[in-house]
Order: C-alpha cells, then structure tokens, then sequence
C-alpha cells in the first residue's frame, strides 16, 4: 500500500468529516480533494528529499518537531487554531513547495474546482498531518535514517506521477521536466476540469 493509500485510509469517517465542515464542502467533494492532495503533498516532500540535504533536513524535523503526535489530536489542533510549529500548516507548505507554493495551490484549486482560498486552506490542514504521519512512520522503526526517509518518499513520487491523475499531473508539471517550473494552462487543461469528488488521484 502507498504512503497515500495508508494515510487516505486512516483519514476517513469523522476525520474527513471534519476537513469537509472546515471546508464547507459535501464529503464527497471532501474525499476527491483531498485525495488529490495528499499525494500532492508527498510527492512534493519526495523530490525535496531526492537530494541528501533535504532528506537530512525533513528527518530532522520529524524527530524535532512532529514525533509522538496523533494524526486525529493534530488535525484537531489544526482546525482549531493551533499555533505549535507542528500545526504551522503554512510554515510547512513553504518548505515542502518553497517558490512553487502558488503554482502548486493555484494547480489544486482548478484541477479539483475548489477555488483558490479553499484550495490553499486544505493543504495547509493537510501538510501538518502529512508530517505528523510521517513521523509516525519514523517511530514505528520503518525508516530509521535520512537516507531511508528519502527512498521512501523517492519511491511515493515515482508512484504518483505513475500513476497520473490528478495528483500525478499537478505533480509532474510542478517538478516540470523542463525545469522552468510553470504550471501552463496546457497543463491544467490535460488534467480536465470539474474533477472534485470523482475519487481518482
């Protein structure tokens, strides 16, 4: 099962209904975005972590700032206003996407019809809890060095252009072959429109 699948299955029920009320959306439409998201997000931290540096760099923060949480008592911090560096939802999208943060939000909202501020607000409660289980994944003995962190999340990468989709193609087009790292309209009109709730990443 991909870190995507696993962390999708753990959200369901009254985490998701959670996100979808904060969000003002039918959980439906909920679960297609952030199903679209979540491997967004990875995917991201997978090619920040291809580099040893920044594999040092994210291993370093999941033992410093997210180890021992609960992915349920983070969201809840989250949706509540927490203010921890572990709950710091727009401090970790700044690392995870650095300059590319408003290609990736912008590249979400059209590809899933969520618009930009709501767009925006599902990945900055969905990066903590990304962290947080990662960190989950550190302590239970999975990946106990750097290195292990950035084959894990090499290997999620790969998985998720892979397997195109929605996240597949926002991701591709943010690590852009070319490396000028424009999302273009061409992009986002392969990705099709009015893909939120279908449930396909």
């Amino acid at each position: 099962m991909s870190l995507t699948d696993e962390l999708l299955s753990q959200l369901q029920g009254a985490p998701l209904q959670q996100v979808s009320q904060q969000l003002g959306l039918d959980s439906r439409q909920a679960a297609g975005a952030v199903s679209a998201a979540l491997p967004l997000l990875l995917g991201a931290l997978g090619n920040n972590a291809a580099r040893p540096q920044g594999a040092e760099a994210l291993f370093g923060a999941l033992q410093d700032n997210h180890s021992g949480l609960d992915i349920g008592s983070v969201l809840g911090a989250v949706l509540g206003g927490g203010s921890s560096p572990a709950t710091n939802g727009a401090g970790i999208l700044g690392h995870i996407f650095g300059g590319n943060q408003g290609r990736a939000e912008a590249g979400l909202a059209q590809a899933t019809g969520l618009g930009g501020e709501r767009a925006g607000q599902l990945l900055r409660i969905l990066a903590p809890v990304v962290m947080a289980y990662l960190a989950q994944r550190l302590s239970a003995g999975d990946q106990v060095d750097a290195g292990g962190l950035g084959r894990l999340l090499g290997e999620e990468r790969q998985q998720v252009v892979q397997q195109g989709g929605v996240a597949g193609g926002l991701l591709g087009s943010l690590l852009d072959q070319d490396g000028d790292g424009q999302l273009g309209v061409s992009d986002l009109i392969r990705l099709g429109s009015g893909l939120l709730g279908s449930g396909k990443r």
